[in-house]
């Protein structure tokens, strides 16, 4: 199976995503491995969206990737106003478990860098639990900082390198876990990697996750900030709040004009 990158993308807030399903990105990263074929799966969320439109750089980094999934069910609900609707919501979290099911299966051995101290290494043993037969070449949270300094990147590059995983899981946040994967990608061109977020605190209950009813109504980022009002407080109320609303209005103008045209 090939993937052309940004093939049929749909246009939401600037960002061009995959029209996929969860079961259609561990299909596409099954074949791309069976080929000898790395790649970069980003998931954007209504935060990256608002990062990556604010920098061009950075909107350049999400486009380059293999596979773009919407994260966030306000870029959902966006491609619906606009009339060109998702399949359905593809978290990282959710993608970090199937995609481990599926290496068990076929024993690629997979690597999980970043999160909180002690984060990869509990998230390991939860994921070798619930899949037997998955193996685990490697599990770390580098020191606070690494990436600000080439040799600090390069320490973690060599080590990643060395455990020759065909996936990798990394939980640093965007953008720095993107930046991060671009690098990674040059020593291991054969190996799929996920800039998954919190994925790793959540596989190893060191951060809980929304009930799955909260999830599926959009109301995720309420139940975090909830659970982490300091951490996340400022991003959600004063930077994405306002920025899905703003998003959901235009893609809802967009929509009506283009059916004004029509009449």
């Amino acid at each position: 199976m090939t993937l052309t990158v940004g093939a049929g993308r749909i246009q939401v807030g600037g960002l061009g995503l995959d029209p996929v399903r969860e079961h259609d990105v561990v299909e596409r990263v099954t074949a791309g491995l069976a080929a000898g074929r790395g790649g970069r799966i980003v998931t954007p969320n209504v935060d990256i969206c608002r990062l990556a439109g604010a920098d061009p750089a950075l909107g350049r980094l999400v486009a380059s990737a293999d596979l773009v999934v919407a994260d966030g069910m306000p870029l959902i609900w966006a491609a619906r106003l606009l009339g060109t609707p998702l399949p359905e919501r593809v978290t990282g979290a959710d993608l970090l478990r199937a995609l481990s099911a599926r290496a068990a299966r076929h024993g690629w051995p997979v690597y999980l860098l970043g999160g909180p101290s002690g984060a990869p290494e509990r998230a390991a043993r939860a994921l070798t639990g619930a899949f037997p037969g998955l193996r685990v070449c490697g599990a770390h949270a580098p020191a606070h900082g690494f990436d600000s300094s080439q040799e600090g990147r390069d320490a973690v590059r060599r080590r990643v390198a060395a455990a020759r995983p065909r996936l990798v899981f990394v939980g640093l946040g965007f953008p720095r876990q993107d930046l991060l994967i671009a690098e990674l990608r040059r020593d291991l061109p054969g190996a799929w990697f996920l800039g998954c977020g919190a994925a790793l605190a959540f596989a190893a209950g060191m951060v809980p996750r929304a009930p799955w009813w909260m999830r599926r109504a959009g109301l995720e980022w309420a139940f975090r900030l909830a659970t982490e009002p300091r951490r996340l407080a400022r991003r959600y109320l004063v930077d994405d709040l306002p920025f899905a609303a703003r998003l959901l209005g235009r893609c809802l103008a967009a929509r009506l004009a283009a059916r004004l045209v029509r009449r």
